[in-house]
């Protein structure tokens, strides 16, 4: 590569250069650049060419091969009999052909509070009839019994759309096809907030094996409510 063989140190530039372009497959077929700069340049850009190929790809596959939760929640949220009483109730439905497994849900409740002349944000974490279930293949109806610890006690339909209220629904579950953990959430205002109403049923009584209709997700029924919880 070299007609200097008596100067092993050119003849080890010679080497270095020319391997890193055979590396990079630049193509140039001979030691076109002339001098140690521009050999430096050529081994630089090569470099950073690679590492910049490689990073972007790694970020592409990161970002489109991450999993998603493809969930569905009702539009609205339901003051709805429970039991003996009343409960805040909603649901979801999981729409990929997979299930999920290992689904829990953190519900929070804020709105404004007026304290010692003063008003601010209050949040409560609601308690839930059942905040984690072993898998999901169908759907879930989450449920929060108004009793007499609940911080929806006492409200009054004014009282609830003065606060401004947001019901904020946190689900974190394992994806059984990736492996991995996915995140899903929603919330619901005091426009989203039915009083005195009860979700109509999603299952398929005719159909061969246990199923539910996704389009009776959003349906529900009015029912006669209370003046005060």
């Amino acid at each position: 590569l070299s007609t200097s063989a008596a100067y092993p140190i050119a003849r080890f530039e010679d080497c270095f250069f020319f391997s890193v372009q055979t590396l990079a497959t630049i193509g140039y077929g001979k030691l076109t650049p002339n001098t140690r700069a521009a050999h430096l340049l050529v081994a630089i850009e090569a470099l950073v060419g690679l590492l910049g190929f490689a990073i972007l790809s790694a970020l592409l596959f990161a970002r489109f091969a991450r999993p998603t939760a493809k969930i569905s929640f009702s539009p609205k949220a339901l003051i709805a009999p429970y039991q003996d009483g009343w409960a805040l109730v909603f649901r979801l439905a999981n729409l990929r052909n997979h299930d999920l497994t290992d689904v829990h849900a953190i519900v929070s409740f804020a709105r404004w509070s007026e304290e010692n002349g003063q008003r601010h944000r209050r949040f409560d974490q609601l308690s839930l009839e059942r905040d984690f279930i072993i898998f999901m293949p169908l759907h879930w109806v989450i449920v929060h019994p108004i009793t007499d610890t609940s911080p929806l006690r006492g409200l009054t339909p004014e009282s609830l759309a003065a606060s401004d209220p947001e019901i904020v629904c946190l689900i974190n579950a394992d994806d059984e096809t990736f492996a991995q953990t996915v995140h899903a959430k929603t919330s619901y205002d005091k426009a989203d907030i039915v009083w005195g109403a009860r979700f109509r049923d999603m299952y398929l009584p005719d159909a061969d094996k246990v199923a539910i209709d996704l389009n009776r997700l959003h349906d529900f029924e009015p029912v006669p409510a209370p003046s005060e919880l």
